[in-house]
């Protein structure tokens, strides 16, 4: 009978990306932070609005543009709320979004650093699988392998070795899931039945400290 063991796994990462901006305060070009904070115009029926975003040396402000000129009966009412609200979580997952800030800026600092919360949601510690579910609220650069490793004190070594015995699964299938970010919703399963390592690597999981 198969049993398995799935746990939760909640990537919260530490800092948002960074654009690197001439600053005329400074001198050259610095990071720049999100600040959490949100700028809002009206123009009529039209609205524009901005992330705004600090030099880390001296203050200076940079208003990273959301939209121009958006007609507001275009604007999904929780958007407009955010919005109206100043809601420093709605704009933060938007500091987060890498892609779009890229379509901004052409240098950009990054940071791979997370906190990892892990949960149990069900099943058996003593069985034969091991279930990781992602919850990614706000996009992480860092690497799955580095991860699973980090948490799971394996090398990567022994995890390519895992994947390449077939012990290490991915939904959704991916050759190269191990080189790229968690996703929202992505599973890691491990078949650790007859594993030296089996006991250890539920525990961490888990996140049950060993001796």
């Amino acid at each position: 009978m198969h049993h398995f063991l799935m746990v939760r796994w909640t990537i919260v990462p530490s800092r948002a990306p960074q654009p690197i901006l001439p600053c005329s305060t400074c001198g050259g070009p610095r990071p720049f932070r999100s600040s959490d904070r949100l700028r809002l115009n009206a123009n009529g029926k039209k609205l524009d609005a901005w992330l705004i975003y600090k030099c880390t040396q001296c203050d200076k402000t940079w208003n990273r543009t959301l939209f121009e000129r958006r007609n507001i009966r275009e604007i999904d009412p929780a958007t407009l709320q955010a919005l109206q609200s100043n809601d420093a979580q709605w704009a933060r997952r938007h500091a987060f979004d890498l892609d779009a800030l890229r379509r901004k800026v052409s240098h950009i600092e990054t940071f791979p650093d997370s906190t990892v919360h892990k949960a149990v949601l069900g099943g058996n510690a003593g069985g034969n699988s091991l279930e990781i579910v992602f919850s990614v609220p706000m996009p992480s650069q860092l690497r799955l392998d580095r991860l699973l490793a980090n948490e799971l004190a394996i090398s990567r070594s022994r995890l390519q070795a895992l994947e390449a015995a077939g012990k290490v699964g991915f939904h959704p299938e991916r050759k190269d899931a191990l080189r790229r970010p968690a996703s929202d919703g992505c599973v890691v399963r491990f078949a650790v039945e007859g594993l030296p390592e089996c006991e250890a690597l539920i525990s961490a999981a888990c996140g049950i400290e060993t001796g």
